[in-house]
């Protein structure tokens, strides 16, 4: 497809245009019948990549907020880089792997393939301006304000000079690879995100050369220097030493400066940066895999080498240059962004390991419940009531103690649990081999495709088969999503099963800054369930319906449909019909079907999405009735609540999954109903309702697919995460269990 082609497909999706191609979703009539809105029509469903574009707009205005701490701005603008290059590896990918093949499979709202990369390239462009804007006008002069300064190479001194030329010589010399491109030497491969210069060469021959020298991934993006007043006294010690100052140069900016050491007697007449995303969504032939961990591991070491989907060039670099990248990349000029700052700007995410406290959040101490931490046993704890436990206000510690007590409790039989990103050093699997060692039945189901954890995966799976635990990877074609534990232990009363069920993933690291919920019980028909679950994920089973947990992909979906079907008709009955939901992305057809008939009868639907939300919010005789905002704060929103009013027997899940079709389709998800009175209070009132209610990082989606901030002009409001952080030891209201 040439560019003018791509080009001129963005206006037939224009995002003012409701529905698309400006046809408002009206009642359908003949001289007999009349019928209601078409609930099929393209216009009423937002396209899943640009309603992901607009999340990470979300992102990208926490950085430009200047209410926010300077080097939480930094984070953000590293996220926002980051997810930015997330989405290229894996949706512009799949969309161009679409193109190439012929495959255009149509998504709910009809966005051609071609459509939506002309769409994608439109939004990106003016959020790309923002970066550089607020990276190179408003970030960068505040933190030279807070004397963190990232220094231009042409501007440092002498002495500064010298000492990176000497550190530059000892220590990054040695690990650079000048790649020449000529008749005598193909063109070099580009791996995935690497920064890269293109050298330029006045070759003694008279003609202009290329070479390509890759920026070594293993040596900080910015290196730290001392002034120039202290610059002699590295000399020796070598920059390494070097903990205190919070000056910096660009890697890349110093090997550029050098480069006559690495092509003497040649004059080198210009390096410019640049940088390529590949396509990094690989698919594994599951049932022609003998080996499903070596074919994994195959896989990941593919990632560098799929096909180019972006080129990022400094926008000094000549045509000349640009097209020779272009043409040896087989990528169109559409494809190319010229960059007026740095390329690459996930790593200024490094400036956030200063210890500049006052420049970030206050630091807080995740609170263990009282419950939790006194010495009774968590098992004698759970025989008498179940416990909820919300992270990052509550700690993780406890998840990890349960486990670290089954793993030494005498009395515990088998332990299995699932594991889809654990991280780098895990405790949880620690406390799993330690239960093999005691001898405990231990079994693993570990989730290989987890998308880029795959390589921490597969150490830590091979790690559990030397310790002797039993590992799965679960069911043919099919992710394991489902976040669930089970002990199973020897009791005076017999058998008892105890479970930790959860929204988020069995990684400390990232239950400091994701908000999930976390659910233990000894229930016995929850127990069992998990139990039944294990069974059919370890071994052979065509269980499909449970006592009580929701379970994708069997019948999850259709029991969503039924619960919103269910609140129409008692809507119908009773009035007062009430449907929240609270999670990270909505984009089943099906579902949004369901929540706009729902609208439609009157029933009231406050949604709140992080991230994906293909519903449109606000069009007449649809979804007038629903409301949909998005949080993007402090912490990563990553709960999942669906709350049903049902004339007052209020039904809340909870669990795994978002109303995905991957999520409903092809993955085992669980949800699981919250029977606790006094815990499906808490959360309805202190977690769901209060979230719905901010108005201080909520932004509300309105019907063209664009957001508006919720939050008064003054910058006060409701902010729901500093609220329940400043109220973390007492968030849930003073209720009594049901169970004492």
């Amino acid at each position: 497809m040439s560019e003018t082609q791509e080009t001129s497909a963005k206006t037939s999706n224009d995002k003012t245009a409701l529905p698309r191609r400006g046809r408002k979703p009206t009642a359908k009539t003949n001289q007999t019948t009349s019928v209601g809105p078409d609930l099929d029509d393209v216009g009423l469903f937002i396209n899943r990549e640009l309603s992901w574009l607009e999340f990470n707009r979300r992102v990208l205005e926490e950085a430009l907020d200047d209410s926010n701490p300077l080097l939480e701005r930094v984070k953000f603008l590293s996220i926002f880089s980051s997810n930015l290059d997330e989405f290229y590896m894996i949706r512009v990918a799949g969309l161009r792997r679409q193109l190439a093949t012929g495959v255009l499979t149509a998504p709910p709202d009809g966005m051609t393939p071609a459509e939506q990369l002309a769409q994608i390239r439109d939004r990106l462009e003016p959020m790309l301006a923002s970066t550089a804007k607020c990276w190179d006008s408003d970030l960068m002069p505040k933190l030279k304000q807070a004397n963190i300064e990232i220094v231009a190479y042409a501007d440092l001194k002498r002495k500064q000079r010298q000492l990176l030329r000497r550190h530059f010589k000892r220590e990054i010399f040695p690990a650079l690879t000048p790649l020449a491109f000529d008749p005598g030497h193909p063109f070099p491969h580009i791996s995935n995100l690497s920064i890269n210069l293109a050298v330029v060469i006045n070759h003694p021959d008279g003609e202009e050369r290329f070479a390509r020298l890759k920026v070594p991934p293993i040596f900080p993006r910015l290196l730290r220097i001392p002034t120039e007043e202290k610059a002699e006294a590295y000399e020796e010690l070598g920059l390494a030493e070097l903990r205190t100052s919070n000056h910096f140069v660009w890697l890349e900016e110093v090997i550029t400066a050098n480069l006559d050491m690495l092509f003497p007697d040649i004059e080198v007449a210009a390096a410019y940066p640049f940088r390529v995303t590949r396509d990094a969504d690989f698919e594994i032939e599951e049932d022609e895999a003998s080996d499903l961990l070596e074919a994994m591991e195959e896989i990941v070491g593919q990632r560098h080498f799929g096909f180019a989907v972006r080129l990022e060039v400094d926008d000094r670099m000549p045509d000349r240059i640009r097209d020779i990248l272009i043409s040896n990349l087989e990528l169109a000029l559409f494809q190319t962004h010229s960059v007026g700052g740095p390329i690459g700007m996930a790593n200024v995410i490094e400036l956030f390991q200063l210890d500049r406290p006052e420049l970030k959040d206050p630091p807080f101490l995740p609170h263990v419940p009282t419950a939790l931490a006194g010495e009774e046993s968590i098992f004698s704890l759970l025989k008498r009531r179940s416990v909820l436990l919300y992270h990052p206000y509550d700690s993780f510690s406890p998840i990890v103690d349960f486990i670290n007590e089954a793993a030494n409790d005498p009395d515990v039989l088998t332990i299995k649990q699932t594991l889809y990103r654990v991280g780098p050093d895990s405790p949880i699997v620690k406390a799993l081999m330690e239960a093999r060692e005691n001898g405990k039945q231990v079994a693993v189901l570990v989730e290989l495709k987890a998308r880029f954890d795959e390589t921490n995966n597969i150490v830590w799976a091979r790690a559990l088969e030397r310790a002797g635990v039993h590992v799965a990877y679960g069911l043919l074609g099919l992710k394991t999503h489902a976040k669930m534990s089970l002990v199973v232990r020897r009791e005076k009363a017999g058998i008892t099963r105890y479970v930790h069920l959860g929204t988020g993933n069995y990684n400390p690291v990232t239950a400091r800054i994701y908000t999930d919920l976390g659910y233990l019980s000894s229930d016995p028909s929850l127990a069992n369930d998990v139990s039944d679950l294990f069974n059919a994920l370890t071994g052979y089973s065509r269980k499909e319906t449970y006592r009580k947990l929701l379970v994708a992909p069997a019948s999850m979906r259709s029991e969503m449909l039924r619960r919103i079907d269910r609140e129409i008709e008692v809507h119908a009955a009773h009035g007062k019909g009430h449907i929240a939901f609270k999670l990270n992305s909505l984009a089943d057809k099906a579902c949004i079907q369901a929540l706009y008939r729902a609208s439609q009868a009157g029933v009231k639907v406050e949604l709140q999405i992080r991230g994906i939300c293909c519903l449109r919010p606000g069009v007449p005789g649809i979804s007038e009735n629903i409301t949909v905002t998005s949080i993007v704060g402090r912490f990563l929103e990553h709960s999942r609540i669906f709350y049903f009013h049902n004339d007052g027997d209020e039904e809340i899940l909870m669990g795994s999954a978002d109303l995905m079709p991957r999520n409903l389709g092809g993955r085992v998800e669980t949800l699981f109903p919250v029977d606790d009175p006094a815990i499906r209070d808490a959360v309805r009132d202190d977690i769901l309702f209060t979230h719905l209610r901010d108005t201080h990082g909520a932004r509300r989606l309105l019907a063209d697919g664009s957001f508006e901030s919720l939050r008064p002009a003054d910058g006060s409001g409701l902010d729901t995460q500093r609220l329940i952080l400043k109220h973390r030891r007492s968030w849930r209201r003073k209720r009594k269990p049901a169970t004492e």
